[in-house]
Protein backbone atom coordinates (compact mmCIF):
# COMPACT_ATOMS: atom_id res chain seq x y z
CA UNK A 1 0.00 0.00 0.00
CA UNK A 2 1.26 3.53 -0.95
CA UNK A 3 1.50 6.45 1.46
CA UNK A 4 -1.12 8.35 -0.43
CA UNK A 5 -3.45 5.15 -0.33
CA UNK A 6 -3.23 4.57 3.46
CA UNK A 7 -3.66 8.45 3.87
CA UNK A 8 -7.14 8.49 1.90
CA UNK A 9 -7.78 5.50 4.53
CA UNK A 10 -7.26 7.37 7.54
CA UNK A 11 -8.96 10.79 6.12
CA UNK A 12 -11.86 8.65 5.85
CA UNK A 13 -11.64 7.02 9.21
CA UNK A 14 -10.66 9.60 11.18
CA UNK A 15 -11.72 12.74 8.94
CA UNK A 16 -7.93 14.63 9.18
CA UNK A 17 -5.31 14.82 7.25
CA UNK A 18 -2.60 12.72 8.37
CA UNK A 19 1.52 12.70 8.36
CA UNK A 20 2.60 9.14 7.73
CA UNK A 21 5.80 7.28 9.02
CA UNK A 22 7.27 4.11 7.85
CA UNK A 23 10.20 2.22 9.16
CA UNK A 24 11.86 -1.71 7.54
CA UNK A 25 11.91 -5.12 8.69
CA UNK A 26 15.19 -6.78 8.36
CA UNK A 27 16.95 -10.08 7.19
CA UNK A 28 20.16 -11.10 9.15
CA UNK A 29 22.32 -12.45 6.73
CA UNK A 30 24.94 -14.07 10.06
CA UNK A 31 24.99 -13.28 13.35
CA UNK A 32 22.00 -15.13 15.22
CA UNK A 33 21.95 -14.90 18.75
CA UNK A 34 24.84 -12.76 19.41
CA UNK A 35 23.28 -9.47 19.94
CA UNK A 36 21.91 -9.74 23.43
CA UNK A 37 25.17 -11.41 23.90
CA UNK A 38 26.35 -7.76 23.00
CA UNK A 39 28.53 -9.32 19.84
CA UNK A 40 28.05 -8.74 16.13
CA UNK A 41 25.48 -8.98 13.68
CA UNK A 42 25.02 -8.47 10.13
CA UNK A 43 21.41 -7.62 8.73
CA UNK A 44 20.48 -4.91 6.41
CA UNK A 45 16.99 -3.72 6.11
CA UNK A 46 14.41 -4.98 3.26
CA UNK A 47 11.36 -3.13 1.58
CA UNK A 48 9.03 -4.96 3.63
CA UNK A 49 7.44 -1.89 5.54
CA UNK A 50 5.43 -0.71 8.49
CA UNK A 51 3.49 2.63 7.96
CA UNK A 52 1.96 4.55 11.40
CA UNK A 53 0.02 7.31 10.04
CA UNK A 54 -1.49 9.82 12.93
CA UNK A 55 -2.73 13.27 13.50
CA UNK A 56 -3.60 14.79 16.74
CA UNK A 57 -6.77 14.88 18.91
CA UNK A 58 -8.27 17.51 20.61
CA UNK A 59 -9.41 15.25 23.76
CA UNK A 60 -6.74 13.48 25.75
CA UNK A 61 -7.36 9.84 23.86
CA UNK A 62 -4.75 7.93 22.27
CA UNK A 63 -6.97 5.59 19.57
CA UNK A 64 -4.84 3.11 17.59
CA UNK A 65 -6.51 0.81 14.55
CA UNK A 66 -5.33 -1.37 11.60
CA UNK A 67 -6.18 -1.62 8.48
CA UNK A 68 -5.42 -5.74 9.44
CA UNK A 69 -6.94 -6.27 12.30
CA UNK A 70 -9.95 -5.80 13.26
CA UNK A 71 -9.23 -4.90 17.01
CA UNK A 72 -8.82 -1.63 18.17
CA UNK A 73 -7.70 0.24 21.04
CA UNK A 74 -8.25 3.34 23.02
CA UNK A 75 -7.62 4.96 26.13
CA UNK A 76 -7.66 8.12 28.21
CA UNK A 77 -4.39 9.46 28.52
CA UNK A 78 -5.17 10.78 31.96
CA UNK A 79 -5.29 6.72 32.82
CA UNK A 80 -1.87 6.15 31.50
CA UNK A 81 0.58 4.05 31.67
CA UNK A 82 -1.59 1.39 29.96
CA UNK A 83 -1.80 -2.36 30.59
CA UNK A 84 -0.29 -5.41 28.33
CA UNK A 85 -3.43 -6.71 26.98
CA UNK A 86 -1.51 -9.17 24.25
CA UNK A 87 -2.86 -8.05 20.95
CA UNK A 88 -0.46 -6.33 17.91
CA UNK A 89 -1.34 -2.36 19.45
CA UNK A 90 1.01 -3.94 22.67
CA UNK A 91 4.42 -3.18 20.29
CA UNK A 92 2.84 0.19 20.26
CA UNK A 93 1.75 0.87 23.64
CA UNK A 94 5.17 -0.17 24.92
CA UNK A 95 6.45 2.75 22.47
CA UNK A 96 4.22 5.20 24.35
CA UNK A 97 5.54 4.07 27.47
CA UNK A 98 8.89 4.23 27.06
CA UNK A 99 9.14 8.03 25.66
CA UNK A 100 6.80 8.75 29.17
CA UNK A 101 9.69 7.03 30.93
CA UNK A 102 12.27 9.35 29.20
CA UNK A 103 10.73 12.67 29.60
CA UNK A 104 8.70 12.64 26.59
CA UNK A 105 4.92 13.86 26.05
CA UNK A 106 2.67 13.57 23.48
CA UNK A 107 -1.40 14.55 22.81
CA UNK A 108 -4.34 12.89 22.34
CA UNK A 109 -4.16 10.82 18.76
CA UNK A 110 -5.04 9.00 16.16
CA UNK A 111 -2.71 6.19 14.68
CA UNK A 112 -3.53 3.67 11.55
CA UNK A 113 -1.08 0.55 11.46
CA UNK A 114 -0.55 -1.13 7.87
CA UNK A 115 1.98 -3.59 7.65
CA UNK A 116 3.87 -4.92 4.75
CA UNK A 117 6.21 -6.84 6.99
CA UNK A 118 5.37 -10.96 7.17
CA UNK A 119 4.06 -11.50 10.81
CA UNK A 120 5.62 -14.72 12.68
CA UNK A 121 8.24 -14.65 9.64
CA UNK A 122 11.18 -13.88 11.67
CA UNK A 123 11.79 -10.38 9.70
CA UNK A 124 11.00 -8.05 12.63
CA UNK A 125 7.48 -6.91 11.80
CA UNK A 126 7.51 -5.58 15.53
CA UNK A 127 10.58 -3.88 15.55
CA UNK A 128 9.61 -2.02 12.33
CA UNK A 129 6.27 -1.05 14.17
CA UNK A 130 7.91 -0.09 17.11
CA UNK A 131 10.47 2.46 14.83
CA UNK A 132 7.49 3.83 12.81
CA UNK A 133 5.76 4.03 16.22
CA UNK A 134 8.42 6.09 17.89
CA UNK A 135 8.85 8.36 15.04
CA UNK A 136 4.83 9.23 14.32
CA UNK A 137 4.30 10.27 17.78
CA UNK A 138 7.36 12.21 18.50
CA UNK A 139 6.36 14.19 15.42
CA UNK A 140 2.78 15.16 17.74
CA UNK A 141 4.97 17.60 20.04
CA UNK A 142 7.49 18.03 17.18
CA UNK A 143 10.37 16.07 18.97
CA UNK A 144 13.28 14.56 17.29
CA UNK A 145 15.88 11.86 18.89
CA UNK A 146 19.37 10.42 17.35
CA UNK A 147 18.35 7.36 15.62
CA UNK A 148 20.23 4.96 18.61
CA UNK A 149 17.93 6.25 20.86
CA UNK A 150 15.12 5.72 19.12
CA UNK A 151 16.24 2.17 18.34
CA UNK A 152 17.31 1.45 21.98
CA UNK A 153 13.74 3.01 23.33
CA UNK A 154 12.24 0.88 20.90
CA UNK A 155 13.98 -2.33 22.35
CA UNK A 156 13.33 -1.51 25.75
CA UNK A 157 9.70 -1.35 24.81
CA UNK A 158 9.74 -5.04 23.71
CA UNK A 159 12.14 -6.39 26.90
CA UNK A 160 10.30 -4.54 29.34
CA UNK A 161 6.25 -4.09 28.08
CA UNK A 162 6.01 -7.23 25.79
CA UNK A 163 8.05 -9.54 27.45
CA UNK A 164 10.60 -10.57 24.35
CA UNK A 165 14.23 -10.17 25.57
CA UNK A 166 15.49 -9.44 22.12
CA UNK A 167 18.80 -7.56 21.81
CA UNK A 168 19.19 -4.25 19.88
CA UNK A 169 19.41 -5.36 16.77
CA UNK A 170 15.93 -5.01 14.66
CA UNK A 171 15.40 -1.96 15.95
CA UNK A 172 18.84 -0.60 15.17
CA UNK A 173 18.72 -2.02 11.32
CA UNK A 174 14.95 -0.19 11.08
CA UNK A 175 16.51 2.99 12.02
CA UNK A 176 19.97 2.55 10.34
CA UNK A 177 19.27 0.58 7.51
CA UNK A 178 20.85 1.83 3.54
CA UNK A 179 20.07 0.32 0.20
CA UNK A 180 22.32 -2.23 -0.71
CA UNK A 181 23.89 -2.36 2.23
CA UNK A 182 24.61 -4.81 5.15
CA UNK A 183 24.95 -3.43 8.24
CA UNK A 184 27.79 -4.82 10.54
CA UNK A 185 26.90 -3.43 14.06
CA UNK A 186 28.85 -4.07 17.49
CA UNK A 187 25.91 -4.71 19.39
CA UNK A 188 27.97 -3.44 22.87
CA UNK A 189 29.09 0.06 21.44
CA UNK A 190 26.54 0.17 18.57
CA UNK A 191 29.38 1.51 16.65
CA UNK A 192 28.44 0.36 12.97
CA UNK A 193 29.74 0.32 9.56
CA UNK A 194 28.04 -0.26 5.95
CA UNK A 195 29.11 -3.19 4.30
CA UNK A 196 28.28 -2.96 0.47
CA UNK A 197 26.28 -6.01 -1.14
CA UNK A 198 27.36 -6.27 -4.73
CA UNK A 199 24.26 -5.33 -7.19
CA UNK A 200 25.12 -9.24 -9.08
CA UNK A 201 23.60 -10.44 -5.88
CA UNK A 202 20.09 -10.75 -5.07
CA UNK A 203 18.73 -11.55 -1.04
CA UNK A 204 15.97 -14.07 -1.89
CA UNK A 205 13.87 -14.74 1.49
CA UNK A 206 12.09 -17.89 2.04
CA UNK A 207 9.42 -18.12 4.12
CA UNK A 208 8.45 -21.55 5.47
CA UNK A 209 4.94 -20.05 6.61
CA UNK A 210 5.44 -22.01 10.08
CA UNK A 211 5.13 -19.27 12.60
CA UNK A 212 6.91 -18.67 15.48
CA UNK A 213 6.47 -16.08 18.66
CA UNK A 214 9.50 -15.03 19.92
CA UNK A 215 8.14 -14.03 23.10
CA UNK A 216 7.67 -17.45 24.19
CA UNK A 217 9.54 -19.23 26.41
CA UNK A 218 12.50 -20.74 24.18
CA UNK A 219 13.84 -17.63 23.52
CA UNK A 220 14.03 -16.16 26.56
CA UNK A 221 15.09 -19.48 27.68
CA UNK A 222 17.97 -19.37 25.18
CA UNK A 223 19.55 -15.99 26.87
CA UNK A 224 18.92 -17.34 30.08
CA UNK A 225 21.10 -20.00 28.97
CA UNK A 226 24.36 -17.86 27.90
CA UNK A 227 23.84 -15.96 31.05
CA UNK A 228 24.21 -18.76 32.95
CA UNK A 229 27.56 -19.65 30.71
CA UNK A 230 28.83 -15.96 31.52
CA UNK A 231 28.63 -16.59 34.97
CA UNK A 232 30.67 -19.62 35.54
CA UNK A 233 33.42 -18.05 32.87
CA UNK A 234 33.36 -14.87 35.04
CA UNK A 235 34.66 -16.58 37.92
CA UNK A 236 37.77 -17.84 36.04
CA UNK A 237 38.04 -14.63 33.90
CA UNK A 238 36.40 -11.56 35.56
CA UNK A 239 36.94 -9.23 32.96
CA UNK A 240 34.00 -11.52 30.79
CA UNK A 241 30.89 -9.39 30.88
CA UNK A 242 28.90 -10.95 27.83
CA UNK A 243 29.53 -13.88 25.54
CA UNK A 244 30.96 -11.25 23.63
CA UNK A 245 34.16 -11.16 26.09
CA UNK A 246 35.11 -14.75 25.27
CA UNK A 247 37.28 -16.86 23.26
CA UNK A 248 37.07 -19.96 21.96
CA UNK A 249 40.51 -20.83 23.67
CA UNK A 250 38.91 -19.93 26.95
CA UNK A 251 35.54 -21.62 26.67
CA UNK A 252 37.65 -24.77 25.69
CA UNK A 253 39.40 -24.51 28.81
CA UNK A 254 37.21 -23.87 30.70
CA UNK A 255 34.28 -26.88 28.73
CA UNK A 256 35.02 -29.29 31.46
CA UNK A 257 32.97 -26.81 34.32
CA UNK A 258 30.10 -25.79 31.82
CA UNK A 259 27.35 -27.93 31.70
CA UNK A 260 27.11 -29.71 28.20
CA UNK A 261 24.45 -27.99 27.31
CA UNK A 262 25.33 -24.20 28.67
CA UNK A 263 28.80 -25.17 26.65
CA UNK A 264 26.88 -26.34 23.34
CA UNK A 265 24.77 -22.59 23.30
CA UNK A 266 28.21 -20.39 24.47
CA UNK A 267 29.97 -22.26 21.73
CA UNK A 268 27.66 -21.31 18.74
CA UNK A 269 27.60 -17.60 20.36
CA UNK A 270 31.50 -17.33 20.22
CA UNK A 271 31.87 -19.01 16.46
CA UNK A 272 29.36 -17.19 15.75
CA UNK A 273 30.79 -13.70 16.52
CA UNK A 274 34.03 -14.89 14.80
CA UNK A 275 31.57 -16.00 11.54
CA UNK A 276 30.36 -12.19 11.71
CA UNK A 277 33.30 -10.31 11.25
CA UNK A 278 35.04 -12.84 8.62
CA UNK A 279 31.97 -11.93 6.79
CA UNK A 280 32.10 -8.68 6.23
CA UNK A 281 36.17 -8.75 5.64
CA UNK A 282 34.56 -11.31 2.81
CA UNK A 283 32.02 -9.31 1.57
CA UNK A 284 34.59 -6.60 1.23
CA UNK A 285 37.46 -8.58 -0.67
CA UNK A 286 34.75 -10.17 -2.99
CA UNK A 287 35.19 -13.79 -1.76
CA UNK A 288 31.58 -14.60 -2.03
CA UNK A 289 32.29 -18.20 -1.75
CA UNK A 290 33.77 -18.23 1.17
CA UNK A 291 30.34 -15.54 2.47
CA UNK A 292 28.47 -18.56 1.50
CA UNK A 293 30.48 -21.30 3.31
CA UNK A 294 30.56 -19.22 6.56
CA UNK A 295 26.48 -18.96 5.99
CA UNK A 296 25.94 -22.71 5.63
CA UNK A 297 28.50 -22.99 8.83
CA UNK A 298 25.82 -20.95 10.92
CA UNK A 299 22.90 -22.59 10.18
CA UNK A 300 25.11 -26.14 11.07
CA UNK A 301 25.54 -24.27 14.01
CA UNK A 302 22.38 -22.96 14.90
CA UNK A 303 20.90 -26.60 14.21
CA UNK A 304 23.24 -28.23 16.48
CA UNK A 305 24.27 -25.98 19.20
CA UNK A 306 21.96 -23.64 20.02
CA UNK A 307 18.83 -26.09 18.72
CA UNK A 308 16.59 -22.76 17.06
CA UNK A 309 16.18 -24.43 13.44
CA UNK A 310 12.94 -26.54 12.55
CA UNK A 311 12.06 -29.34 10.67
CA UNK A 312 10.94 -27.23 8.26
CA UNK A 313 13.96 -24.86 8.12
CA UNK A 314 16.05 -27.13 7.63
CA UNK A 315 14.35 -28.77 4.33
CA UNK A 316 14.45 -25.05 2.96
CA UNK A 317 18.24 -24.80 3.37
CA UNK A 318 18.90 -27.90 1.74
CA UNK A 319 16.66 -27.03 -1.16
CA UNK A 320 18.78 -24.41 -1.98
CA UNK A 321 21.91 -26.44 -2.40
CA UNK A 322 22.74 -27.23 -6.16
CA UNK A 323 20.46 -24.32 -7.64
CA UNK A 324 22.42 -22.45 -10.24
CA UNK A 325 23.23 -19.22 -8.39
CA UNK A 326 23.21 -19.81 -5.50
CA UNK A 327 25.75 -18.72 -3.17
CA UNK A 328 24.63 -19.79 0.36
CA UNK A 329 21.97 -19.79 2.60
CA UNK A 330 20.72 -20.07 5.87
CA UNK A 331 17.73 -19.73 8.69
CA UNK A 332 17.54 -16.13 10.04
CA UNK A 333 15.43 -14.64 12.59
CA UNK A 334 15.09 -16.31 16.41
CA UNK A 335 14.04 -19.62 14.75
CA UNK A 336 11.68 -22.00 15.85
CA UNK A 337 10.21 -21.21 12.03
CA UNK A 338 10.08 -18.12 10.12
CA UNK A 339 12.47 -17.56 7.07
CA UNK A 340 15.78 -18.49 5.07
CA UNK A 341 17.82 -15.99 3.36
CA UNK A 342 19.62 -17.28 0.29
CA UNK A 343 22.46 -15.11 -1.67
CA UNK A 344 21.53 -15.98 -5.29
CA UNK A 345 23.58 -14.35 -8.06
CA UNK A 346 21.19 -11.70 -9.33
CA UNK A 347 20.58 -13.21 -13.19
CA UNK A 348 19.21 -16.44 -11.57
CA UNK A 349 17.23 -15.41 -8.53
CA UNK A 350 13.82 -15.47 -10.51
CA UNK A 351 14.55 -18.93 -11.50
CA UNK A 352 15.78 -20.67 -8.45
CA UNK A 353 12.79 -18.78 -6.70
CA UNK A 354 10.98 -20.88 -8.04
CA UNK A 355 13.20 -23.79 -8.14
CA UNK A 356 13.46 -23.83 -4.05
CA UNK A 357 9.58 -23.26 -3.57
CA UNK A 358 8.91 -26.27 -5.82
CA UNK A 359 11.38 -28.40 -3.82
CA UNK A 360 10.56 -27.46 -0.38
CA UNK A 361 6.44 -28.17 -1.40
CA UNK A 362 7.50 -31.47 -2.70
CA UNK A 363 9.01 -32.32 0.98
CA UNK A 364 6.85 -30.87 3.08
CA UNK A 365 3.55 -30.47 1.27
CA UNK A 366 3.33 -26.25 2.28
CA UNK A 367 3.68 -23.87 -0.11
CA UNK A 368 6.22 -21.36 0.69
CA UNK A 369 6.41 -17.81 -0.16
CA UNK A 370 9.52 -16.42 -1.86
CA UNK A 371 10.53 -12.85 -1.95
CA UNK A 372 13.20 -11.59 -3.60
CA UNK A 373 14.61 -8.42 -2.29
CA UNK A 374 17.80 -6.62 -2.26
CA UNK A 375 19.08 -4.28 1.07
CA UNK A 376 16.28 -1.21 1.50
CA UNK A 377 16.81 2.15 3.41
CA UNK A 378 15.84 2.76 7.06
CA UNK A 379 12.58 4.26 8.84
CA UNK A 380 11.54 8.18 8.12
CA UNK A 381 8.37 10.13 7.32
CA UNK A 382 7.16 9.40 4.19
CA UNK A 383 4.53 11.86 4.15
CA UNK A 384 3.66 14.66 5.58
CA UNK A 385 0.01 16.86 5.51
CA UNK A 386 0.90 19.15 3.21
CA UNK A 387 1.35 16.63 0.89
CA UNK A 388 -1.91 15.02 1.03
Amino acid sequence: MRPAELAEIFQGQFHAPAEIFSAPGRVNLIGEHTDYNEGYVLPSAIGFYAHVAISPRADQKLMIRSTQFPEAFEIDLSSWPPKKMGAWYDYVLGVGVELVCAGMSFPGANLLVHGEVPIGAGLSSSAALEVASALALLSLEAKHLPLKTIARLCQQAENHFVGARVGIMDQFVSCHGQADHAVLLDCRSLEYELVPIPASLKLVISNTMVKHQLSGGEYNLRREQCEQGVQILAKKYPQIKALRDVSTAQLETEAKDLPPLIYQRCLHVVRENRRVLDTAESFRSGDLPRVGQLMRESHASLRDLYEVSSPELDVMVESAEGLPGFIGGRMTGGGFGGCTVNLVETSQAQSFATAIAVRYRQKTGISPDIHICSAAHGAGAELRKAEV
